[in-house]
């Protein structure tokens, strides 16, 4: 099972067999992580690994088998390994002896298609070096960097510069959650109900990150209940500036917190950070054209203990039926695992806050949908269409590109 555990940027290295994929691994990482050996085809499944780049920060190295696998079980390592190109932010293409051919071609197509920055890395120069010819060819003819490199002496320097260089920004520097929403000194209310599905002895992780983003931009973070919300509005002083409640108190967030206070919510807000915000704002409100036997895709982007009135796969469900009035049939798929069936068999795809994956898996992730007309939204948004508070919960950031525009 494929699960989406890692917010940070992922770098895959792919090449052929034997191209010393796993020695640059255990190069980059100056720890034995993959295992090395001369019998090609020794790395199988996909190995990630956990890596500090100058630069960039904490990052996610993964090890592929090599894309000339031969055979029935080589087919499926390469499939495993060509599925991996929807996780990642950046790759390394690693090539040895001056060959660049169809194999290369073919995965260097793949990367453009998908605007995956690369370079590539001609390995084992200690054996034979990168003719200057070839290197010509490649950064003229794929606009990339192409680094002579040898695994014996390792230039770990220039090899993550060229990392740092292509890497995009958005991988390991995501936009504010709240940063253009306040000012210094300004106070932000967080609604956060504690309930059978809150973890135990903490809260979830949209709170937490909503919460160092209010104080990384000088503002006051209050916390409270829903229970707690009338009273405590009602005498604090000056009033928030924002209101951000969890999306299965909308309603009552929605009757708590006075109109002039802007509210929204964490999934909200983590649908403009690293999700498809554009195309969630189109897709929201094809709910009402919903009709008897459509089928709704649910994506999780963490595996987690399911609870009896879980999020995605209980409330959710049960309040887009009551809302449409419809016989809808609901498919979930956690983590990144395959879909069950082809895309087009939807009728509307829900993704998750996503706060455990990169924005690259989530547009990734809702790309074929986007690609074949099918309406995206998430979770929150979801959740406060069929409440009646969408246009409010949108509003703090719809109104602010009209200010933008004007």
């Amino acid at each position: 099972m494929q699960k989406g555990k890692e917010s940070k940027p992922h770098i895959g290295i792919f090449g052929r067999r034997n191209n010393g994929k796993s020695s640059l691994i255990n190069s980059l990482t100056n720890q034995e992580i993959a295992i090395v050996s001369d019998v090609a085809g020794t790395t199988t499944d996909p190995v990630k690994k956990s890596i500090e780049i100058p630069g960039i920060g904490p990052s996610v190295l993964i090890d592929t088998a090599g894309f000339d696998d031969e055979g029935d079980l080589g087919a499926k390592r390469v499939q495993k390994s060509l599925a991996i190109i929807d996780q990642i932010d950046m790759a390394i293409i690693v090539i040895i002896a001056n060959t660049f051919e169809k194999y290369e071609e073919d995965i260097a197509e793949r990367f453009r298609e998908m605007d995956i920055p690369y370079c590539i890395v001609h390995n084992k120069s200690d054996e034979e070096s990168l003719k200057a010819e070839l290197k010509k060819k490649l950064e003229e003819n794929y606009s990339v960097p192409v680094l002579d490199f040898s695994n014996v002496k390792p230039d770990i320097a220039a090899l993550s510069g060229i990392m740092r260089k292509i890497m995009p920004e958005t991988a390991y520097n995501a936009p504010s959650l709240v940063g253009d929403l306040i000012n210094y000194g300004d106070s932000v209310l967080l609604i956060t109900p504690i309930d059978i599905e809150a973890p135990e002895g903490r809260m979830i992780l949209p709170q937490v990150q909503v919460i160092r983003d209010v104080l990384d931009h000088d503002g006051i973070a209050v916390v409270c209940k829903e229970r707690e919300v009338d009273a405590f509005i009602r005498r604090m002083e000056p009033k928030p500036v924002l209101a951000i409640t969890d999306s299965q108190v909308f309603l009552k967030a929605d009757a708590s917190v006075p109109k002039e206070i802007p509210l929204t919510g964490f999934s909200v807000l983590l649908a403009r950070q690293r999700g498809d915000f554009e195309n969630y704002l189109k897709g929201t409100p094809k709910i009402s054209e919903l009709k008897d036997g459509d089928r709704v895709l649910l994506l999780e982007s963490c595996t987690h203990h399911t609870s009896c009135d879980d999020i995605g796969r209980v409330k959710i469900p049960r309040w887009l039926s009551a809302f449409t009035g419809k016989k809808l049939e609901y498919e979930v798929v956690a983590g990144l695992n395959a879909l069950p069936r082809d895309i087009t068999e939807y009728s509307l795809v829900i993704q998750c806050g996503g706060c455990v994956i990169t924005r690259r898996q989530i547009i990734n992730r809702l790309r074929p949908a986007v690609k074949a007309g099918i309406p995206v939204t998430n979770y929150g948004m979801t959740i406060a269409y069929v409440q009646g508070i969408y246009e409010r919960a949108i509003q703090p950031f719809t109104a602010q590109t009209e200010e933008d525009y004007l």
